[in-house]
C-alpha cells in the first residue's frame, strides 16, 4: 500500500464546497483539524482515493475539484520539497529537482523530464487501478505543478499542452481554461510539454538565502585556499554549488572543465585525490556549515547537500562525524561562547 502526504489532503479540504463539513472530511483520515499542516504525515493511497472521489459526488461541480487543489498549491506549503523546486535557477532545473524529491511527498508517484525537440515532457508515473480517484489525483498533481510553475517563474507560463491517460470528463471547459494550452485525453502518458523557453526561463523567486550561503560559503573557502587555480579546489567548489541539484556526475564535472572523465580522474589521481573522496568531503564541510550557521531543517539540509532523503544524510554524516547531524548542531548551541 502506498503513501500520500497529507499535505494534499488539506488542500483539498480547503478548497471544498462550503456546504460539506470540512473537520469531519479530516477526520476521516486521521488528521487533527486543529494540528500544524505536517508533509510529513502520510495517509495511504487507496484512502485517499476514495476521499477524493466521496468528495466528487457530493459537490455539484465535482470535475473542477482537482483544478481548484493544484491552484491553490504554494511553493512553501510542499516544505524541503519546495525549497528545492523554488531555488533552482529556472524551471528546467525545478523539474529536474522534482525526479528527485518527489518521494518525499509520495511513494505512488514519480517523475522524469524526457527532452524533446520542442522542449520537454514532465512525465507523472503513477502505478494502480485507475479508479476516478487516481484519475482525480492525476489532475491534481498535474494542475499543482502547473501552479507552482506559474508562481517562480519570471514569464507568465502556459504549457505546450496537457496529456491523461484517463478519458475527458463530461465538461472540460474548466480544464481549458485553466491551463490555457490544448488537452490531449485518452493519451498514451500522463504529463505535461513545456517548451524550450519556459524551460530556460529564470524563477524569480529563488531563495536568495541559500543563494547568499553558497557564496559566502565558497568565497570563504577560496580564500583559505593555497592555491586557488588547483584543479582539486576548482573542482569542490563546483562540485559544492551543483549539490543542490543534486551530486554532479564525474562526466558533468569534466564538462564543466572541458576535460573528459578519464583525464579528470587521472589528474586528481595524481594529486593523491579520488572524485568520490572530493564530492565527500565537499559534501561534509557543506553539511557543516549549513548546521553551524544557518537554521535549516534537517531534511533542507540533507537536500541542500547532495541527499534525496533525510535518512540517507543522517547515515552519512555520523559516518563523517561520529554524531547525528541533530547532535551536532546541539552540542555547539550548547558549547559556551
Amino acid at each position: 500500500m502506498g503513501q500520500i502526504t497529507s499535505l494534499f489532503v488539506r488542500k483539498v479540504v480547503g478548497v471544498v464546497e462550503d456546504a460539506l463539513d470540512k473537520n469531519n472530511l479530516l477526520k476521516s483520515l486521521g488528521i487533527d483539524p486543529d494540528s500544524a499542516a505536517d508533509p510529513s504525515q502520510m495517509v495511504s493511497d487507496t484512502d485517499y482515493y476514495s476521499f477524493l472521489e466521496k468528495i466528487a459526488i457530493a459537490e455539484n461541480n465535482g470535475t473542477t475539484l482537482p483544478l481548484r487543489a493544484g491552484a491553490a498549491m504554494r511553493c512553501d506549503d510542499y516544505g524541503a520539497f519546495g525549497l528545492a523546486w523554488k531555488s533552482a535557477t529556472n524551471l528546467g532545473g525545478s523539474y529536474e529537482r522534482a525526479e528527485r524529491y518527489a518521494r518525499v511527498l509520495t511513494s505512488v508517484s514519480t517523475y522524469t523530464v524526457e527532452r524533446v525537440d520542442q522542449g520537454a515532457f514532465i512525465h507523472l508515473h503513477r502505478m494502480g487501478d485507475r479508479r476516478l480517484g487516481m484519475r482525480l489525483s492525476n489532475e491534481a498533481t498535474i494542475a499543482s505543478i502547473v501552479s507552482i510553475s506559474r508562481q517562480v517563474s519570471t514569464k507568465p507560463f502556459t504549457p505546450l499542452a496537457v496529456y491523461f491517460k484517463h478519458q475527458a470528463p463530461k465538461r472540460i471547459r474548466e480544464h481549458q481554461a485553466y491551463f490555457g494550452c490544448p488537452m490531449r485525453f485518452d493519451a498514451d502518458q500522463d504529463a505535461l510539454l513545456v517548451s524550450n523557453e519556459s524551460l530556460q526561463t529564470p524563477n524569480q523567486l529563488g531563495d536568495k538565502s541559500i543563494s547568499q550561503f553558497f557564496d559566502t560559503h565558497l568565497e570563504t573557502e577560496l580564500s583559505k585556499l593555497a592555491d586557488p587555480h588547483s584543479l582539486e579546489h576548482q573542482v569542490r567548489i563546483y562540485v559544492s554549488r551543483c549539490l543542490s541539484e543534486g551530486v554532479p556526475t564525474i562526466s558533468d564535472v569534466a564538462e564543466h572543465f572541458t576535460i573528459s572523465g578519464r583525464t579528470l580522474q587521472r589528474r586528481l589521481s595524481e594529486l593523491g585525490y579520488s572524485y568520490k573522496t572530493l564530492v565527500d568531503e565537499s559534501r561534509r564541510q557543506l553539511a557543516e556549515r549549513l548546521l553551524q550557521q544557518t537554521d535549516y531543517s534537517l531534511a533542507e539540509v540533507a537536500f541542500m547537500t547532495g541527499f534525496s532523503e533525510q535518512s540517507a544524510f543522517t547515515r552519512a554524516f555520523k559516518r563523517w562525524a561520529g554524531q547525528t547531524p541533530r547532535s551536532f548542531r546541539l552540542n555547539l548551541q550548547t558549547k559556551p561562547n
